[in-house]
């Protein structure tokens, strides 16, 4: 990696660059981290890792198996990664404590020949609405839910954890999944809890979606993969911008059991990653059927067994297919920021073509009606919300501020200062809260209906059926309107990023900066439901065929290293990681304490005061 520094900044102007090279030297506290050291594990000296960014659960089953790396190395890399630029990303909201043991049972086991499969000791992190049963809060991103408990872990936490993963820690999002304020009062990304998260490939980059932390995290190498969840293009919109991988499954491919929930009728959980081979590993470890989901129920697989998708990931995925592009779903939306990116889709599909793809061009839905879909959409997610909120509090063992409702929520939200209100506003809310309509009404029913329709026969699958095609490709920004609405599944993976030339342009309320030079942007394949191995395998080969990934660097990358950890000592104890009163002023204290040991190490070497260099830090530290 050669990007080596950072600029902080208040608005747009640069006040000092810091060089975060220094960062991997480390430090009086951290006596396992050697300046020159390339032992892992007992490994020979001239063993080279891969880039953390850059390296696959295929690499890691390799170095796993041979004995140069063990998982606990594994994860204390990546809780160094995080020290070294969580300041600036705002990206994981917080450690997992109990990581290292976990990481230690596993590779007990992995010496005693018992694995559980390739995500075996395979640090991933969870976006924070997705409920575990350990010391580790559930909090969407507000203050509401630090300190409550669950009665039940979500289903997919548990298939990760039987499939040998390690819940390395919770990432950032957007509070409540976007879905408390107008556009123009809030940002993607920010929650009270967590602070802004920031895009690491331009500064104060917008991260997008709501699934914005577990997307940073893995672009910049913070863990393997991670989770996110999507009911409208959470899932895909944060991966392009952060030049990965995302996989929106089909709506009861995955479950949402203890999910903070938007709409039980469009949201889903799906991976993210930075290759599309590493987001089928996740994603064939979280599907399945689920009796707490009933959604799942209708999965078509026979022996109530999901796919293996990792055999899908076929270089010659393309050969054959016939690829439609619907230029009336695109059309709609482009603008003169969208010109780079239609650029690069061009090219894209002379690629598929190339490969062996029959490009079916203007393969049009039969109807595309954004205003109409979007008014339904409003009322769907305006009515599950208010019930499956109530839903989920009820499946609270410890609710500390007593809350049961959306009305208590509002209450609370505006009381709180953390909260920020009413600078970011309750407008969502409000709304919800105004129509008086229940999820099981028939005007909710009715606009769901007439989305269905709007998304499969007058949509996605009217496309496909019309024009004989097996999947549709749209850049990414268009894609996932009509999927959303119908429960169809997407692929995402890289396409481009932002030339040199572009304009800057911040988002609504001037916070953050949504399109820039080097920012990338990502392509999608859309299918009809239960079409996953379809798209990973057309994604894939498309992926293998042009890299674009490898083209485009972060601005703010951590340069720790697995050649940097020895297998001496404890990095970090157990206790170490939880020394807080409360669970909540635990994690702040682990990532206050890694700030203030990297700013006081900037500052002795670069002759910075340390109050000069707080004071600059203040713009970038909202989390902490």
């Amino acid at each position: 990696m050669k990007w080596l520094g950072v600029s902080l900044f208040l608005g747009l102007i640069p006040l000092v660059s810091l060089d975060f090279s220094v960062l991997a030297l480390g430090a009086p506290e951290r006596p396992w981290l050697l300046e020159t050291s390339s032992t892992v594990a007992g490994s020979a000296p001239s063993i080279q890792f891969l880039p953390l960014d850059e390296i696959t659960i295929d690499d890691l089953i390799t170095y796993f198996a041979n004995g140069t790396l063990t998982s606990v190395d594994l994860v204390r890399a990546y809780i160094e990664r995080i020290f070294e630029v969580n300041h600036v990303l705002h990206a994981v909201g917080e450690i997992n404590p109990d990581a290292l043991s976990i990481a230690r049972v596993l590779d007990a086991e992995r010496v005693q020949g018992r694995l559980r499969g390739p995500l075996h000791g395979v640090p991933i992190l969870l976006k924070d609405n997705i409920a575990t049963m350990d010391k580790m809060n559930n909090t969407a991103g507000s203050y509401a839910l630090v300190g409550a408990t669950v009665t039940r872990e979500a289903t997919v936490v548990a298939k990760l954890r039987s499939a040998g993963a390690i819940i390395l820690g919770k990432a950032t999002m957007g509070e409540w999944a976007q879905c408390r304020s107008r556009k123009a009062s809030s940002s993607h990304g920010w929650s009270a809890y967590g602070g802004q998260v920031y895009g690491a490939y331009y500064p104060q980059q917008d991260p997008s979606g709501s699934s914005s932390g577990s997307a940073v995290a893995v672009s910049v190498g913070l863990a393997l993969a991670s989770i996110g969840t999507e009911t409208s293009g959470s899932i895909v919109n944060p991966s392009e911008k952060g030049n990965g991988v995302g996989i929106k499954p089909t709506l009861g491919l995955t479950s949402r059991s203890m999910v903070i929930p938007i709409s039980l009728r469009q949201d889903t959980v799906g991976p993210m990653a930075r290759t599309v081979k590493d987001a089928a590993y996740v994603l064939s470890a979280i599907s399945g059927q689920d009796k707490f989901d009933n959604w799942t129920s209708a999965q078509p697989f026979r022996h109530r067994s999901t796919p293996d998708y990792v055999k899908a990931c076929d270089f010659f995925g393309l050969k054959g297919v016939l690829i439609g592009i619907p230029r009336n779903g695109i059309e709609y939306f482009l603008d003169e920021r969208t010109k780079p990116i239609m650029d690069d889709f061009e090219k894209a599909i002379q690629v598929m073509s190339n490969a062996g793809a029959a490009i079916v061009d203007n393969a049009n839905f039969p109807a595309f009606d954004f205003p109409a879909f979007s008014r339904n959409a409003s009322i769907v997610l305006d009515t599950d919300f208010v019930t499956g909120l109530a839903e989920y509090f009820l499946h609270l063992d410890h609710n500390p501020f007593g809350i049961h409702s959306l009305k208590d929520l509002a209450s609370f939200t505006k009381g709180d200062p953390r909260e920020e209100y009413p600078d970011r506003d309750t407008y969502v809310w409000d709304r919800e809260l105004s129509r008086n309509i229940s999820s099981g009404s028939s005007e909710s029913y009715r606009a769901y209906e007439a989305n269905l329709k709007m998304g499969l026969e007058e949509g996605v699958v009217g496309a496909l059926d019309r024009y004989g095609c097996d999947v549709l490709v749209l850049p990414t920004f268009a894609s996932f309107h009509l999927p959303a609405i119908a429960g169809l599944p997407i692929v995402t993976v890289p396409l481009g990023y932002y030339p040199a030339d572009t304009p800057l342009v911040m988002n609504l309320k001037g916070t953050t900066v949504s399109v820039a030079p080097n920012i990338p942007f990502g392509i999608s394949f859309v299918g009809r439901a239960w079409s996953e191995e379809k798209l990973i395998s057309v994604a894939y080969a498309f992926e293998q065929r042009t890299m674009v990934r490898q083209r485009v660097k972060p601005l703010v990358s951590p340069t720790f290293e697995l050649q940097n950890i020895a297998h001496v000592q404890d990095p970090v104890s157990d206790s170490n990681l939880n020394n807080g009163t409360s669970q909540q002023g635990s994690q702040k204290t682990i990532l206050n304490r890694a700030r203030s040991q990297m700013i006081g190490r900037i500052s002795s070497l670069r002759g910075w005061t340390l109050s000069q260099l707080e004071t600059i830090d203040m713009v970038s530290r909202s989390s902490l």
